[in-house]
Formats: structure tokens, sequence, C-alpha cells
């Protein structure tokens, strides 16, 4: 019984050995050696892990920069021009220059530019209020206001107004991660360039009703009338499905579409207030005298120099004559 038990113990200690030596064979022939670039441009990015670059997180930002080899189409929205350039440098390459972006709310109804016709009371979800009704101003493509981009941001870059109910964006928190985007059923917040001195023009709706079901729920609504794209000279501002849009690319910031916006929906951001024309009002006796005044500066100009001339002794002989009729009656 005995050198039974032996027996066993000894040939599983051969079968461990021989299956040890094969498992490590078998680990140095597949094993994959990974490149130690992967830990210094992970070193160099935000570890945020908020997924705006498209990535799963910033460890997968950095093996697909160093397997790619390069850095196109790949950038980290947190860490910016900064990070992106310290990445370069690790890789050996050139970073691309990009403008920063930011997080911005295509809607401007919300209660206070929309006239409330049910009272929601679901679950505080966007996706499931999308879902069971249009909102509660009747509009079926606005903001729902109800949290979800939000929730979603690491960043404290977003709130409700309680005001409006409305979402507004923290410019100084927003890294233009995306999260909101995403998380917005209704397509509403948009990532769009900040625009030099961080000034921005869009069209602040994203309703593509005809003009008079989109005004009927909507003070502000896009109508889609054109005048801002005639306005505008550079080609900026197209029109499809009865909505405007303006493309942050080619807009130049000159806001002539802006004026031109019978309901308001295009907003310019973040530029200084227009200064007021100075009117300068006159009586009509300051405007019938200054009148005078042209009108004789006009004649005297206009007068030949051989008139002058031949008036002036006429004149004079005038004088002459009254002065001998005062003698005369002295």
């Amino acid at each position: 019984m005995g050198t039974i038990v032996i027996y066993a113990v000894v040939a599983m200690t051969i079968a461990g050995i021989v299956l040890a030596l094969v498992l490590y064979l078998v680990a140095q022939k597949f094993k994959v050696i990974e490149d130690p670039r992967i830990d210094q441009v992970a070193e160099k990015l935000p570890g945020a892990n908020c997924g705006g670059c498209g990535f799963a997180g910033c460890r997968a930002l950095a093996e697909a920069i160093v397997k790619a080899e390069n850095l196109e189409g790949k950038a980290c929205p947190v860490g910016g021009a900064n990070v992106m350039a310290q990445v370069a440098d690790v890789m050996g390459l050139q970073a691309e220059e990009t403008e920063p972006m930011i997080a911005v709310v295509r809607c401007n109804g919300g209660s206070c530019n929309t006239h409330q016709k049910v009272n929601y009371d679901g679950a505080k979800d966007c996706v499931s209020a999308n879902q069971n009704y249009a909102s509660e101003g009747g509009c079926s493509h606005g903001c729902l206001g109800l949290g979800n981009c939000t929730r979603v941001c690491k960043f404290d870059a977003i709130h409700i107004n309680p005001e409006t109910n409305l979402p507004e964006v923290d410019e100084d928190k927003c890294v233009a991660c995306g999260a909101c985007v995403k998380a917005c059923p209704r397509f509403v917040i948009e990532l769009r360039k900040k625009g030099l001195k961080n000034r921005r023009v869009f069209v602040s709706c994203v309703n593509k009703e005809k003009g008079a079901a989109a005004k009927k729920n909507c003070d502000v609504a896009c109508i889609g009338c054109g005048k801002c794209e005639k306005e505008c000279k550079f080609g900026a501002i197209t029109i499809t499905n009865n909505l405007s849009y303006i493309d942050f690319n080619k807009c130049k910031l000159c806001r002539k579409c802006v004026a031109a916006c019978p309901t308001g929906a295009i907003h310019a951001v973040n530029f200084p207030p227009a200064k007021p024309k100075v009117e300068q009002v006159s009586s009509e006796a300051d405007s019938t005298t200054k009148a005078e005044e042209v009108t004789k500066v006009k004649v005297e100009v206009s007068q030949p120099k051989e008139v002058k001339e031949n008036t002036q002794p006429i004149v004079e002989n005038k004088l002459e004559e009254k002065g001998g009729n005062n003698e005369n009656v002295q």
C-alpha cells in the first residue's frame, strides 16, 4: 500500500514538472513584448478615462498611438494641445495643431420661451421621456431638461438652470469630452470650436418642423425662412429640413445673420455689447438757420468776381447820396 502511494506521488511530481516545462516553453514561444513607449505615452495623458478621444480610456489611446506610429485622428480633449505635444515628443512625431472645442446647447426653448401644455410626471430620465412624450411645451426636438447630460459629465461642467430648465455649460470646466453629446437622446448638444476670444455664433434650435408648427411650440424657434442664408457672404449657413445650421469652420463671426433672424434663434456668445447710435436731435429753427447759411455760402462762392466789383461802387454811390441828403436836411 505504501509503495503504491509513493509511485503515485512520484508520477504526479514528474507530470507536474513536465507540464510546467511545456507551459513555460509555450509562454516563451507566444509571449508578447509590450512596447515600453505605451507606458511613456500613458504617463503623459491626464488619466481621466473619459472616452472623449474615442477609445475606452487613456491606456487604450496610448496603445493605439504607439501601434499606429502616428497621431492622425487621435487627440486628447482633456489635455489639449500641450499634452499632445508631449506625446508627440515621446513618439518622435509632430503634433497637429487643433483648435479647442466646447459643448454648445442648441436649444433656447425651456420654460422661458415655450408655453406649458402638459405636466410630465414620469422618470427623471431624458431617454425614457423621449420615448413617451414630446415635451411640456410641445416641441418634439428640443431639450427635455431632465439632466442626463449633467449626470454623465465627470468635470462638473454642465448644470440645469432652474429658471429656464435648460442646461448651461461652464466654459472654464468643459473639456469637450463629448459625454454630454452622447447622453442627449435628441442631439441638442454639439461640440463646436471655442472660436477667437471664445466668441461663437450658432443657431440655438434643432426643431425640424415647418415654420408655423415650430413657432407654435416655441417663440424663438428657427422657422427656416432663409434670411440668414441670404445674408451670409461666406457660405457658412445652410438650411436643411426647415432648419438653419452655421458651419463653424466657415463662419467669420460677422454677426450679420444674428440681426437678420426674425425669431432670435441665432445666438452670438461672448461678443462685446453693440454701441448705441447717437441721434442728433435739432429744432426746426436750427435746421432752417443752417440751411440758410449753407445757401449764402453757396451764392457767395458761385458769384463771379466781375459782379462783385461792379456791385461795390453802386453800394458806395448809394451811401454818398444818403449822406448828401442828410446834409441838405440839416
